[in-house]
């Protein structure tokens, strides 16, 4: 679990769901109070803008079909305040969410990871009824002899 706070809320990762928190008066006056829950394969995006020395940095999560637009050139940080799927972050928090971000790429990665392809088809075992006619085939073309012909019987009958 990888749980970071940031300027305008707090993000939690368990591997399968990015929660998103936000509380007390930032988040009344921006984007509203309260809990938000985005699954792994829901996330079709990671936009990063790294903390720099005047400005914070933000992460933002893009959900397939979800409402995004532009921003302004010059106003990233300030439109991501405003962003349900975006928290703030400063410099000192920048490692903490470097880390979230890769493990949240990662995840996602993994989701679009293809799956194993099918084991190829397996011809289903000789019957013993099989066996013993290619054994009986064996014998008649002389590649066994009689007493190997019978120790083979033998042994696909159990004895």
């Amino acid at each position: 679990m990888i749980e970071v706070k940031g300027h305008n809320g707090q993000i939690a990762f368990d591997g399968q769901y990015v929660t998103i928190t936000r509380k007390g008066f930032l988040a009344r006056t921006t984007v509203g109070k309260g809990e938000k829950r985005i699954h792994i394969s829901q996330i079709s995006s990671v936009q990063w803008k790294p903390a720099g020395p005047f400005v914070n940095g933000f992460i933002a999560f893009s959900a397939a079909g979800g409402n995004e637009r532009r921003s302004k050139f010059g106003s990233q940080t300030y439109t991501a305040v405003n962003d349900e799927n975006s928290v703030l972050f400063t410099t000192r928090q920048k490692t903490a969410f470097e880390e979230l971000r890769k493990a949240v790429e990662s995840a996602i990665a993994t989701q679009h990871v293809p799956a194993a392809p099918p084991m190829p088809f397996a011809p289903p075992p000789a019957s013993v009824a099989d066996e013993l006619t290619k054994l009986a085939a064996l014998r008649d073309q002389g590649a066994l002899t009689e007493d190997e012909f019978q120790q083979q019987k033998q042994r696909l009958l159990g004895g």
